[in-house]
């Protein structure tokens, strides 16, 4: 596991919590926010991949 695996880790709960919240109160900009927070997540943990298969 290297950074990037941690930074998708943390941007992925981050983004999960924010769409959460924004579905509960009502937010679509706040719930949209985290679903874009959880695409990125999933990028940095994609290129976390690729670096793990290049070692």
């Amino acid at each position: 596991m290297n950074n990037e695996h941690v930074k998708g880790a943390v941007e992925k709960g981050e983004g999960k919590v924010k769409e959460a919240v924004g579905h509960v109160t009502g937010d679509r900009k706040l719930e949209n926010e985290g679903k874009v927070d959880q695409i990125k997540g999933a990028v940095h943990t994609a290129v976390g991949d690729v670096k793990d298969a290049v070692k």
